[in-house]
């Protein structure tokens, strides 16, 4: 393992009726918030009226920015800084999913920042003061509300990039996982692939002697599988959606990286999807993700596999390794194809015509350090295998 420093500062309020805890916990440090959110399921779950309720209560005035995209805009963003300046608002409460709450983040950055907030996800600036960020989850995947990264569109650019910073930890996280009952079956299967992205993004790693983080990482592993299907059957399963909402939060939390180096190469890859074809980033991992393992398969990284096919999927110790490691892939592919998520890039519309610059684009320093480096050619071979 090598050094690390870690820190979460973000307070969570978990379990049932937690938003009650929401207006105390504002009002503690700010006076006039701008509230954040997507379409219209907030007002039809509870969460607006709730947060609504607990602002008036303590004497919390608020703006309110509606219509966050699923992958947010760069335009939302300096939309949401104006308002913050024409009112003069001192914190931002996202009532919503990782959309909603990447795009509050990079709002609470930019209203203290001189320049265009386009800056920070293009790297020629970094956040250094925030606006506090208080937020109310509503969907479990991204894990947006216990990280400080945030990830942003720009679609003049057909660009689709991350940035992160101390600052834009949120304050304040509740999670209530009744709040995800409602939510299509469609987005419950992306979410679960999302969270199962994360974990093994940090699973697979150069460096394979983190005890703790790995057999943590193969228990939320298991946790999605189990829990996953029993969300979609059955919706209002509170167990099932509370158990999925606390392995989103920590997949990505910081802890499973500590001590190894990640590359995040399948979600470099699948941003490119999502900055070209504005595809759900849970759809696209998916797709991507049993691909990438075909690839990446090889005499060097099968035992890793084969450790990944036993602890999550229970395959017999006894098979030999090859054996164990390509049934781990069959596996996963087959699980995401079970939640009634596509398998090809075909099934969302796309094709291979910006292959090569999507590739291009993709492929960052980070594919050095990747558990199997890849050049731009692999990423384009990647692609052409998930059509």
């Amino acid at each position: 393992m090598k050094n690390f420093t870690y820190a979460i500062t973000t307070v969570v309020h978990f379990g049932k009726g937690q938003i009650e805890k929401l207006g105390a916990e504002v009002a503690s440090c700010s006076s006039r918030v701008l509230m954040v959110y997507g379409g219209g399921s907030i007002k039809r779950n509870g969460v607006y009226d709730g947060a609504v309720a607990q602002l008036r209560a303590h004497g919390v005035e608020w703006a309110e920015l509606p219509g966050v995209e699923p992958n947010p805009r760069i335009s939302t963003v300096r939309e949401g800084i104006r308002l913050c300046r024409e009112k003069g608002l001192d914190g931002i409460l996202a009532l919503g999913g990782g959309s909603v709450i990447d795009c509050s983040k990079a709002i609470a950055a930019g209203a203290l920042y001189d320049g265009d907030p386009w800056d920070f996800p293009a790297g020629r600036a970094a956040p250094e003061k925030a606006l506090p960020l208080f937020t109310v989850l509503t969907m479990a995947a991204t894990g947006s509300e216990m990280d400080n990264i945030a990830v942003i569109s720009n679609p003049d650019s057909n660009e689709k990039e991350a940035f992160g910073a101390p600052c834009c930890l949120p304050a304040v996280s509740i999670l209530d996982p009744s709040y995800t009952c409602s939510l299509p079956a469609s987005q419950t299967a992306a979410g679960t692939a999302d969270i199962m992205s994360h974990t093994l993004e940090n699973y697979f790693s150069p460096i394979e002697t983190n005890y703790l983080a790995d057999n943590m990482a193969e228990a939320i592993l298991r946790a999605c599988v189990l829990y996953g299907p029993k969300a979609i059957e059955v919706p209002d399963d509170y167990d099932a959606r509370a158990n999925l909402m606390w392995c989103a939060s920590w997949a990505i939390n910081g802890f499973l990286d500590m001590g190894k180096p990640v590359g995040w190469s399948v979600h470099r890859m699948e941003h490119e999807l999502s900055a070209f074809y504005d595809v759900t980033h849970g759809v696209g991992l998916a797709i991507l993700t049993p691909n990438w393992m075909r690839y990446v398969l090889s005499e060097q990284t099968e035992a890793r596999f084969a450790r990944y096919g036993e602890a999550v999927w229970g395959l017999d110790r006894a098979l030999p390794q090859r054996e164990k490691a390509e049934a781990a892939i069959q596996k996963t592919r087959a699980f995401f194809n079970s939640l009634g998520l596509p398998a090809t890039l075909t099934e969302v519309g796309i094709d291979s015509t910006h292959f090569a610059e999507m590739a291009r684009k993709a492929r960052t320093a980070n594919f050095d350090r990747t558990f199997v480096p890849l050049s731009v050619e692999d990423i384009q071979e990647i692609y052409k295998m998930s059509l």
